[in-house]
């Protein structure tokens, strides 16, 4: 479906596609104004942009309380929760028209899904050469990862387990991987999980055998599957004075965990972490665009390549998003492709 919409403002030099959830459950293709780029924006050409399975799902199925509608809002959303609404945040582009020093060059920018886009300069962060579009579209995944890791401030040698092999998941276990001693499980109720934890090296461990495994006592845990069985399962797997960090986006959904008994005992901390605000640690000497540069160039790891699950071209993306959100559509980050022309 394409129809004509006032979600992009300025005077219109052209038109694109854009996704949007007219409402709830539903999605559809319309078409934008496209300003002319003023002297400090660029226009980019989208070549590849990634779903988001947690958050883009729950915007799709209209799970975001509406206490969090001004929270959630991302950067150049268009429309307002629940609907209808752009969303989205994970876009590979060229620039077309701009600053000299990013014509022509590959960019990542925190974008819905539409197949032409203006903003500022500022905005975009040049991919490095090493990096192929599909993989950079991780980028705004790896750097909420980042953060994470900003905020559970791992040590060499740790015991940590990942609980949740989602994409947020997926991406910490494997710079989890990197650090010098540290010993990092997988934890996640798909066993077909463990073929994703074998590639970035790290083992892999049902939730009822995760105790087993780990042998308990584990210094830090990152809490990534969005479920109360998870983070409970996180609590249970540490040790005194253990951490869990928690990366999952709830949504309405209550979520029920025993702080009685072992939580106190052990003197246990939960923590939550936000992609939205650089973690404390580094606050004072990261910006967040130093913190995407950095995903970036993580992913010049070749390993990533294990989280990309398939690809679907952008014009069938309203039938694709409820597969996606019903799970009838297995994936962890699912890539939509762009026609050349745009």
């Amino acid at each position: 479906m394409s129809e004509s919409t006032g979600l992009a403002a300025g005077s219109a030099a052209g038109s694109a596609r854009a996704f949007r959830v007219r409402e709830p459950g539903v999605g559809e293709i319309v078409t934008v104004d496209l300003p002319e780029p003023g002297p400090d924006e660029v226009r980019v050409r989208t070549v590849a942009s990634g779903v988001s399975r947690g958050t883009e799902t729950l915007v799709f199925s209209g799970g975001v309380p509406e206490s969090e509608y001004a929270a959630m809002r991302g950067p150049f959303q268009a429309g307002d929760l629940p609907g209808p609404v752009s969303s989205g945040y994970l876009s590979v582009g060229v620039a077309e028209v701009g600053p000299d020093r990013l014509v022509g060059r590959r960019v990542f920018c925190l974008h819905p899904h539409q197949t032409r886009y203006v903003v500022p300069a500022a905005a975009v962060t040049p991919i490095p050469d090493g990096v192929p579009d599909h993989r950079a579209v991780l980028a705004g995944t790896l750097e909420t990862a980042v953060n994470a890791l900003w905020d559970a401030g791992p040590l060499v040698g740790d015991r940590v387990a990942v609980v949740g092999g989602g994409m947020v998941g997926l991406c910490a276990a494997r710079l989890l991987a990197g650090i010098p001693g540290v010993d990092v499980t997988l934890v996640d109720a798909n066993p077909l999980r463990h073929s994703e934890s074998d590639a970035l090296g790290v083992r892999f461990a049902a939730p009822a055998e995760a105790a087993a495994a780990t042998g308990g006592d584990l210094d830090l845990v990152i809490h990534a599957s969005a479920t109360g069985a998870g983070l409970q399962t996180s609590l249970d797997l540490l040790g005194v004075e253990g951490v869990v960090v928690d990366l999952s986006w709830y949504g309405r959904r209550e979520v029920t965990v025993q702080l009685g008994g072992a939580f106190h005992s052990r003197r246990l901390t939960l923590r939550s972490s936000q992609v939205g605000r650089v973690g404390p640690a580094r606050a004072s000497r990261r910006s967040t665009t130093d913190r995407l540069a950095l995903a970036l160039r993580l992913l010049e790891d070749p390993a990533y390549d294990v989280l990309l699950t398939g690809t679907t071209p952008f014009d069938e993306l309203p039938d694709l998003m409820p597969r996606l959100a019903s799970g009838e559509q297995p994936a962890i980050c699912h890539v939509i492709t762009y026609p050349e022309g745009g």
